[in-house]
């Protein structure tokens, strides 16, 4: 039996021999798909092409094809096709900002073509779907990538630094929220994105979905597969949100542990906050801040910032990519795999009323 230093020099290999990159030329990149408003926040630095050039942009829309040029994509080649763009650019990789339902068919059109793949969480909008990607992704030595913000926060990795440390002691408890007040106006340029993410094929769930993932992701990292997992929702705003729960409550039940989680549309202001409880204190961590509470006084982290090639999805992937290294931790493939599975059972826990233990049958 290969042992997994074995495996993983095995993996890395072949994901190396795999990509298209000519080792002396720039990474390409391509975008498919504008209907996940993500892309506005990331679409700059795509531009600037520090670490990959962006060589086209596959959209129909004429509303997003023209924000986008009026962002400064005015020399990137437009698609219609997508297909057609992987075929004429040719990319080492693809970022798709398209509905979470579409994350299979982008992966089945990239990897045989040995093209790696970025995706805003979730990485699918079913667990079958998640799992389809997987096999995908094994067979062709591909990287998939599901990005979330917090990958790339210094806060999150010196709280868990601090934990493995055991500065906590035994860790048993998570509690966690994310959200906000929704997903914005159904109006405008943001009806395209408004119109997919309430809907519960093309999202897969409402806030359950949207960020739930949040939640799972971290209950994974901390916890690994928790054995139950129990889901109440929400429809607080059934005008704004016809068709999709706004709030939804997370209960992950493990032999030694629990993660209590809430992800949220009816919050009145952002949050993406986790607290870390053990038997010795307790570590509070935000976008931009991290401290240890123990009885009444509290230590702020320091915030190490974290290696250039870990910063952000871009260069952390191109990285990957001429290193022939995999991708690990938060936006790693398995693990968002097992966050699919979980949200998948908390929809079950929804549906029946019961906790639903894991793992799923498939």
């Amino acid at each position: 039996m290969k042992t997994r230093r074995e495996f993983l020099g095995q993996t890395a290999a072949a994901l190396a021999a795999a990509s298209p990159m000519h080792a002396a030329g720039k990474t390409k990149m391509a975008v498919i798909g504008l209907v996940h408003a993500h892309v506005w926040g990331h679409l700059g630095n795509m531009l600037k092409g520090e670490h990959a050039k962006l060589a086209g942009i596959a959209e129909t829309v004429p509303d997003l094809v023209a924000e986008a040029k009026k962002r400064g994509a005015v020399d990137v080649p437009f698609f219609g096709d997508y297909r057609k763009m992987l075929d004429e650019v040719r990319p080492d990789f693809v970022w798709a900002f398209v509905e979470n339902n579409r994350h299979r068919e982008i992966v089945e059109a990239c990897a045989p073509k040995k093209i790696h793949v970025i995706f805003e969480k979730p990485l699918a909008a079913t667990y079958a779907d998640a799992l389809a990607i997987q096999r995908l992704a094994r067979e062709h030595n591909v990287h998939v990538m599901t990005n979330y913000q917090m990958a790339w926060w210094p806060a999150n990795y010196a709280a868990k630094a601090r934990v493995d440390a055991g500065d906590l002691g035994q860790v048993w408890r998570l509690r966690g929220i994310v959200g906000h007040g929704g997903p914005g106006s159904p109006e405008g340029l943001n009806k395209y994105f408004f119109d997919w993410l309430t809907d519960p094929v093309k999202n897969g769930a409402g806030a359950l979905m949207d960020f739930g993932c949040y939640n799972a992701l971290w209950s994974l990292w901390y916890f690994g597969r928790p054995e139950r997992v129990y889901a109440h929702v929400n429809h607080l705003r059934p005008q704004t949100f016809p068709k999709v729960e706004d709030n939804a409550d997370l209960f992950l039940s493990y032999p030694k542990s629990v993660g209590l989680f809430e992800g949220s549309w009816d919050l009145p202001r952002g949050f993406q906050d986790l607290e870390i409880f053990g038997l010795k204190g307790s570590i509070y961590m935000k976008s931009g801040a991290a401290e240890l509470r123990t009885g009444r006084g509290t230590e702020a982290l320091e915030l190490p910032p974290l290696p250039p090639e870990r910063a952000e999805p871009i260069a952390y992937l191109v990285n990957l990519i001429k290193t022939g290294q995999p991708v690990d931790g938060l936006t790693a493939l398995d693990i968002n795999v097992g966050v699919v599975e979980i949200i998948e059972a908390a929809k079950m826990s929804v549906a029946s009323g019961n906790a639903i233990p894991l793992p799923l049958k498939t």
